[in-house]
């Protein structure tokens, strides 16, 4: 059996360029790629928190420090500059896999510097 889990996110990383004619789907700062662990050309999932809007396009690297987050092309009609989002990527994972998974959970700042990482979502209670 095969499972798809959570690999890892970047959480509620600020858009900063919306650029409908560059060639690519989302440029990410190198160092927030590693922090998480996406690659480049890997398959992401866009949730902005902003819009609402959820898709799906590819990885590409932006200048390590530049804490870039660039939504590129077609995909440059669902988000905007300053917008909220969440980026995620997902892997298929065998019986033996789950019993060690843990996904990379990478939580920034207002400015998109790392503030912590964690490999676990705390359980939601009843408010």
């Amino acid at each position: 059996m095969q499972c798809s889990m959570l690999k890892c996110k970047l959480h509620r990383v600020t858009v900063t360029h919306s650029e409908l004619d560059y060639e690519g789907s989302c440029a990410i700062d190198t160092d927030l790629m590693t922090a998480a662990g996406i690659l480049e050309y890997e398959q992401i999932e866009i949730y902005n928190i902003s819009n609402g809007e959820r898709f799906s396009t590819y990885a590409i690297k932006a200048e390590a420090g530049s804490r870039i987050i660039s939504i590129n092309g077609a995909a440059a009609h669902k988000a905007n500059p300053k917008d909220l989002i969440i980026i995620a990527a997902y892997a298929s994972l065998n019986e033996e896999e789950l019993k060690t998974y843990q996904p990379t959970l990478v939580y920034v700042d207002d400015g998109n510097n790392i503030s912590h990482t964690n490999t676990q979502i705390p359980v939601q209670a009843v408010s």
